[in-house]
């Protein structure tokens, strides 16, 4: 690898979204610093991933982001990708719960996936006449005292009952993390719900407190036009000044012996020191990195623990799927003993993702602390997904074709104690002068949390450099 030895470099480790913003971002900072940015994998983006079939548009990992986060938005202001955003079709924007075989109308009055309108609740079916009762009961019981953390699933069965986490709250705010409900960290996660609590002394009422008419508010979820991938490809064009060096991984590193700046050892055996290092890497590859340099600070990375999950995408013409895919998909609560998490319909719910008179639709599988469905054979996931779409939509041809992507260890679990966890990588980097910490293991796991976490972590270093 050559490079220039009379220049200043900061190291880049991590070619995904995070990685990538961070690397944009200290081109801008320090425009007289070479920088460089090694991927293990032979291409950049991580979980980014969009393939072009015809004119199907498959995403492989996320297939949208949040608006309400202004970084994602903001980033593609910036790469001058605007006009190629666009909103979740709106003619129908239904999503259901598939219990016992049956599908579920989530109720009208969700907000932020608690329900707020007894009624909905009521005449959608999801609920027996216990649990609504037990649910209505949420409106008068008293906050708990502060004690600490809380996971999501005790908070939710302490405030709505058993029958509201496990066939409404549970899969829709657990399957955001493909987490075990009873280890994520409500103050992690979804920290404004205890507040509610707190001040309202109700969860549902201080939800509707704060409810405003949407109005010409705008679209909570956004996508690009050819798939997530279009985000990478424009960064990647971006990277006017950034060394980028893919199929290398970084093996080890401590600090540079003239006491300035850090040695790193690629696995082809070449050394490579930088003034300054952003980790851009899963938890656990971190801790492996950081173990010579601060075993505190190692073994704060290694205590987050990350999921594995597959995604199998198959296309049908629209005259062999027998139910009108009339939304966007539904939700497998835990309790129905299934592999599937999810099934989205992407025809449905994007434009563009499909020719006309197709349907695309994707099933997420792999639970949390359930058993790794990525150890199985493509044609094993496959047959999971074509049974699961045979079982509840009718669908018993096969399909124009299909597409498995893994994600082993993929999604960064924040259970109980997670915030402690940040606290204590926190402290400890400021042992490290120049090093820096990015991606979804740390706050947020969504993209704009990743491009948020990815500047910051540019700024980091930057700041003293």
């Amino acid at each position: 690898m050559a490079l220039r030895p009379d220049v200043s470099r900061t190291v880049v480790v991590g070619g995904g979204i995070a990685g990538l913003t961070a690397a944009l971002r200290l081109e801008r900072l320090l425009p007289g610093t070479e920088v460089v940015l090694v991927e293990s994998a032979p291409h950049l983006g991580g979980k980014i991933v969009t393939e072009r079939i015809g004119e199907f548009v498959v995403d492989g990992g996320p297939d949208s982001f949040l608006t309400s986060k202004p970084r994602g938005v903001g980033l593609c202001d910036e790469l001058g990708l605007s006009s190629r955003l666009i909103p979740r079709e709106s003619r129908d924007s239904r999503t259901f719960v598939r219990l016992r075989g049956q599908l579920h109308t989530l109720p009208a009055g969700l907000t932020g996936m608690i329900p707020t309108r007894l009624d909905s609740m009521a005449e959608s079916g999801i609920l027996s006449e216990d649990g609504l009762a037990r649910l209505a009961r949420e409106l008068e019981l008293p906050p708990a005292p502060r004690n600490g953390d809380e996971s999501i699933a005790a908070f939710i069965r302490r405030r709505m009952g058993v029958e509201a986490y496990e066939r409404l709250v549970g899969p829709l705010m657990c399957g955001i993390f493909g987490g075990n409900g009873d280890r994520l960290s409500l103050a992690a996660t979804f920290p404004a719900l205890r507040g509610l609590e707190l001040e309202h002394g109700s969860v549902m009422r201080g939800l509707l407190a704060r409810s405003v008419p949407n109005g010409d508010a705008p679209a909570p979820f956004v996508s690009l036009r050819g798939g997530m991938a279009e985000l990478v490809e424009c960064l990647i064009l971006r990277l006017n000044a950034t060394r980028v060096v893919t199929g290398c991984t970084v093996t080890s590193m401590r600090r540079a012996n003239r006491g300035r700046g850090y040695d790193l050892c690629l696995g082809a055996g070449e050394a490579l020191t930088a003034d300054a290092v952003v980790l851009a890497t899963p938890a656990y590859v971190a801790a492996g990195l950081l173990e010579p340099l601060d075993t505190t600070l190692a073994e704060a990375h290694a205590g987050i623990p990350h999921a594995s999950s597959a995604i199998v995408t198959l296309a049908y013409p629209s005259s062999d799927v027998p139910r009108a895919l009339d939304g966007y998909g539904y939700v497998v609560p835990e309790v129905e003993g299934s592999d599937v998490l999810a099934c989205t319909w992407s025809s449905s719910k994007w434009p563009g993702r499909a020719p006309a008179g197709h349907a695309l639709v994707r099933t997420y599988m792999g639970r949390s602390e359930g058993r790794d469905v990525t150890t199985d054979s493509d044609a094993e996931l496959v047959t999971c997904a074509r049974r699961e779409v045979s079982d509840t939509l009718g669908v018993d041809a096969g399909p124009l074709f299909a597409r498995v992507h893994r994600w082993q260890r993929g999604m960064p679990q924040y259970v109980l104690g997670h915030l402690d966890r940040l606290a204590t990588i926190e402290s400890r980097l400021t042992e490290h002068p120049r090093l820096a910490v990015a991606g979804a293991a740390y706050r947020g796991v969504g993209i704009p949390d990743c491009i948020a976490s990815g500047e910051a972590a540019a700024e980091r270093v930057a700041a003293s450099s």
